[in-house]
């Protein structure tokens, strides 16, 4: 890309960045969904959700699936079931993943 683009192209994805975010809020009152909209959007985020656990849990290149990575994935998944704090529930995968790998189990 030629230099004097890239100022002007990265404020120009800024400002869209933040027009595109703020647009949420703003018509928050504005714009009513119906139940089955609302619904199939609940799920799509969950389908969402599922799928990029999915993607961080399992192997890409190596082919070798150890039970770490997929342990700490699952209590954070319990976690998240039970409702737990987001926070918590991060820390609480990481470091059981951690914990495994510092204990030699991959």
């Amino acid at each position: 890309m030629n230099a004097p683009y890239l100022l002007p192209a990265m404020l120009a994805l800024a400002v869209g960045t933040y027009a595109l975010r703020w647009t949420g809020p703003a018509m928050r009152h504005r714009l009513r969904l119906s139940p089955r909209a609302i619904h199939l959007l609940d799920t799509g985020a969950l389908i969402l959700l599922a799928a990029l656990v999915a993607t961080a849990t399992l192997p890409t290149g190596s082919g070798h699936l150890g039970i770490a990575l997929p342990a700490g994935v699952g209590v954070g998944g319990v976690l998240a079931w039970r409702r737990a704090p987001l926070l918590v529930t991060v820390l609480a995968a990481a470091t059981t993943t951690a914990a495994l790998r510092l204990l030699g189990v991959h």
